[in-house]
């Protein structure tokens, strides 16, 4: 298999902000903490029809640098505080240690080697720096890594971004910044709001049972990832007529497009897997809080605003209950989140912190999990050649089994599903009707 050539590392400075009033400290909340211990998040852009220049890779630099100074904490570091045995406090320190860049080569890679195969082939792995990397390793590494892959027609620009620091919806909004600067903006359209989330009468920085050891021991103890990569599209036809049956079957008008959407994802693993129709399945969310806040958090809200709920179901229920039945158990577990329950949720977690753990997704594990949204803002990152062609994910916790991305597809209102699982599930997916009906190869 090719390797990818490195050509150069720089680190990135974020250049000199005139605002006196960005923190120098930022301290974090449940939601941020809850990711100490999960591997980073690696979402990159394929561009087609590009050939860079020495030129436009000191562009990217600069505008890079541009950037960092509207986000100063993507170029700082963490920092971890023993108090007292294993009780520690965190923080970031916006230092302006620098992000890390990297510019790297596939010269024998074309745009079509990624697009056109049915599974996700392994080199793409190779386009992110500081693979392997656990969020609190964020102390001595970066916070940001970016790395540049030249490719025989065209380029990869892939984003490492350490979870206690962002989640999916701030990492798209650095991203559609970036590009807006080097298209040759000199503002931004959507400022960050830095200021983290903390309900009257929480203490900050918040106190709670942490060691390195203990989290490396967890880590080791992990049965080895192995599964594959397949991205599924599906038009925006197909999802509102999805919709519309999950609505018209469960007698309601509550039931999303995405609910549906993923319903029939589930009931399609289910099926191939052929769960025991007592056995129970879960599917695990990940849910968007800046909005169900009450006042809801500012719309550029930097920093994680999400908390994750389970689904569980009998298997048989499951697949017996036609698509509204799992679709509209989705909608009331999301609906129960209200900005009380988010609340009382933040500070329980206070009182009795905790970390968070995924399932293993070994291949018998009975786990779905759900990340990302199609309400980002993927495909409208022109960085001054052009749209991208797709986005790709890296690995971390996103190649675990039984780990589903979402992304909104490149024609509006369309979506596409990466699922990451055994080679047998997804070969069986490809020859269940219900679910491929749906699918545009």
């Amino acid at each position: 298999m090719e390797t990818v050539r490195v050509i150069s590392t720089t680190t990135i400075k974020a250049t000199a902000h005139n605002n006196d009033n960005s923190p120098r400290k930022l301290h974090l909340t449940p939601w941020d903490l809850q990711f100490l211990p999960t591997e980073t998040i690696q979402k990159g852009l394929l561009f087609g029809n590009v050939k860079l220049t020495p030129f436009q890779i000191q562009h990217l630099q600069h505008s890079l640098s541009s950037t960092l100074a509207f986000f100063p904490p993507l170029a700082g570091r963490l920092a971890i505080l023993q108090h007292h045995h294993t009780i520690v406090s965190s923080h970031i320190l916006c230092n302006n240690a620098g992000a890390l860049f990297v510019h790297a080569a596939a010269p024998n890679t074309t745009v079509a080697h990624i697009l056109h195969p049915k599974y996700v082939p392994l080199i793409v792995s190779s386009f992110f720096s500081t693979n392997g990397v656990k969020n609190y390793e964020g102390t001595t590494q970066p916070l940001l890594a970016v790395q540049v892959t030249e490719l025989v027609d065209g380029i990869f620009i892939a984003l490492t971004v350490n979870h206690v620091v962002a989640d999916g919806k701030s990492l798209w909004h650095f991203v559609n910044s970036w590009a807006e600067i080097s298209r040759g903006s000199l503002q931004i359209s959507k400022l960050p709001s830095l200021r983290r989330y903390f309900p009257d009468g929480i203490d900050h920085p918040i106190l709670f049972p942490f060691t390195k050891e203990e989290e490396n021991q967890r880590s080791s103890n992990l049965k080895p990832q192995t599964p594959l990569e397949r991205v599924f599209h599906f038009t925006k036809e197909i999802i509102a007529a999805l919709k519309s049956k999950a609505n018209a079957e469960a007698n309601t008008d509550r039931i999303s497009s995405l609910q549906a959407l993923l319903t029939l994802l589930w009931r399609a693993v289910t099926r191939c897997k052929r769960v025991d129709p007592q056995e129970n399945v879960h599917y695990v969310l990940f849910i968007g809080v800046w909005s169900k806040m009450v006042p809801p958090l500012a719309e550029g809200y930097f920093g994680n605003s999400v908390i994750a709920t389970v689904v569980t179901m009998k298997a048989g229920e499951l697949l017996e209950g036609g698509l509204g039945k799992g679709a509209l158990e989705m909608n009331k577990a999301i609906s129960l989140h209200s900005h009380e329950k988010v609340k009382n949720h933040y500070e329980s977690w206070v009182r009795r912190p905790r970390l968070l753990t995924l399932p293993s997704g070994v291949a018998g594990s009975n786990y779905l999990i759900t990340s990302s949204s199609p309400r980002f803002n993927i495909f409208g990152n022109d960085f001054g050649w052009g749209k991208p062609e797709a986005v790709r994910i890296g690995g971390g916790p996103h190649k675990r089994n039984g780990m589903i991305t979402v992304f909104g597809g490149a024609e509006e209102g369309s979506i596409d599903i990466v699922a990451n699982l055994p080679y047998w599930i997804l070969e069986a997916m490809g020859n269940e009707p219900e679910f491929m009906d749906a699918v545009s190869i």
